[in-house]
């Protein structure tokens, strides 16, 4: 077999076999296969596209390219979480605990930001002493003990997608849904859990801006994952807005540790109800409607919160740090004041992403580094009266000269209205 022929026939159009995929990715993993051929099998694939069956065999080969985690000691109960990526995204921070206390077992491993979007890794390593890089036998022992555990990627997880991915994002062919698809959906099989919700985040702070795209994604991606016998579903949700009100590392799991203690934040409870109440109705097969009774009783009888605090802890984590502000918060405080009136129409979430990056709770490379602390606390969000003089948003930042940018960003990245715009839905579509 020669990876000519491979490259030829889906240039011209035509459906790759299984063995010419597996041939491929093992080649490829194995340095036989140079780069210029895998970036022309890209280019051919960003145009001619792939059958849901070629992104199937792709997917696995990707999977199990590399080391796989092994779930199945806890049978058809494990269960994980992928989004797409936003803004104040710290929906996983939420979900995992809920769906630990009422029986799951969530064994995840998440990856780190990078850009106007936050990492779940990022934010654990927010809280002192919490331990992201867990053993593999300590992993499965805690999820084992209390249920969850989430620690960050390691070992040699799907090195074919580490691979092909670098090579996509200097070839001009990440955009493709096929090799979307199959990146995102190897590192999910390669986890091991049985149970799967993908949210894929849609609007000006999401890597997909429409509503078409995102369907196309989340499509393709469930598809994928039934045939890769997964129990699998897909929330579109709304990322035009930051989710909740606190953008930055620690200042997100706080507001997590809010939402688990019933305050009402109700933009983001609502989305992580309706994450962890299809997650909880595939893991348990239960109805929708009984799923989302027992989440809302998991957080209002404070179940869920109480499974967040042993889950901390059990991994090194000082949870009272989590709960009380220190004198970080008192000394490194910006106040971004209105200077007009009206009701706030849109927030370019990417816009307030890269703000937060700005003063330091991101990274524009990878190599930088994050200050845990910094971050935005927002007070005004869309369709809220603002009067001249009233608080619009908080900044924290050791970076006092960053402040004056980050301030004028902020004032172009709202507009504002005489009146209140039409409600936009946080959850556009559910597909199982």
């Amino acid at each position: 077999m020669r990876m000519y022929d491979i490259i030829l026939k889906k240039r011209n159009g035509q459906e790759l076999r299984d063995d010419e995929i597996n041939f491929f990715i093992n080649g490829y993993t194995e340095n036989t296969i140079p780069d210029y051929q895998a970036a022309a099998l890209a280019m051919a694939i960003y145009f001619n596209g792939m059958t849901d069956k070629e992104t199937a065999t792709l997917t696995n080969a990707m999977a199990f390219s590399g080391n796989t985690l092994d779930l199945s000691v806890f049978g058809n109960l494990s269960a994980d979480k992928h989004s797409t990526g936003g803004v104040g995204d710290k929906t996983s921070l939420i979900v995992a605990p809920i769906l630990a206390s009422l029986g799951c077992k969530v064994a995840k491993m998440s990856g780190r930001g990078l850009g106007h979007t936050g990492g779940t890794v990022d934010k654990l390593d927010a809280i002192p002493g919490y331990r992201v890089n867990l053993k593999p036998d300590e992993f499965i022992d805690q999820v084992k003990q209390i249920g969850i555990s989430i620690i960050g990627q390691s070992g040699n997880m799907t090195p074919a997608d580490k691979k092909l991915y670098a090579l996509r994002d200097v070839t001009a062919t990440v955009e493709s849904i096929p090799l979307i698809t199959s990146s995102i959906m190897s590192k999910k099989i390669a986890a091991g859990s049985k149970n799967i919700i993908l949210d894929v985040k849609v609007g000006s702070g999401a890597f997909m801006k429409t509503l078409e795209d995102a369907t196309t994604l989340a499509e393709k991606m469930v598809e994928i994952g039934k045939r890769c016998n997964r129990n699998i579903a897909a929330l579109l949700t709304d990322m035009n807005t930051p989710l909740g009100y606190n953008i930055g590392n620690l200042l997100e799991v706080k507001e997590a540790v809010y939402v688990l203690k019933g305050e009402n934040i109700s933009d983001l409870r609502e989305v992580c109800t309706a994450l962890a109440s299809n997650l909880l109705s595939l893991s348990l097969n239960l109805d929708i409607k009984e799923a989302e009774e027992r989440v809302n009783d998991a957080i209002d009888t404070g179940l869920a919160y109480k499974k967040m605090e042993e889950w901390i802890l059990a991994q090194g984590g000082d949870f009272s740090a989590i709960e009380s502000d220190d004198e970080y918060y008192k000394s490194n405080k910006y106040e971004l004041i209105a200077q007009k009136s009206g009701y706030i129409s849109n927030m370019n979430a990417q816009d307030i992403g890269t703000i937060s990056v700005i003063l330091g709770a991101g990274r524009a490379k990878k190599e930088d580094l994050i200050d845990y602390k910094a971050g935005i606390v927002i007070n005004k969000k869309t369709n809220d009266f603002v009067k001249e003089g009233d608080l619009l948003c908080t900044f924290y930042t050791m970076n006092k000269s960053a402040v004056k940018e980050a301030s004028k960003r902020y004032i172009n990245a709202i507009e504002f209205s005489d009146s209140i715009s039409e409600e936009k839905s946080l959850i556009y579509k559910v597909i199982r």
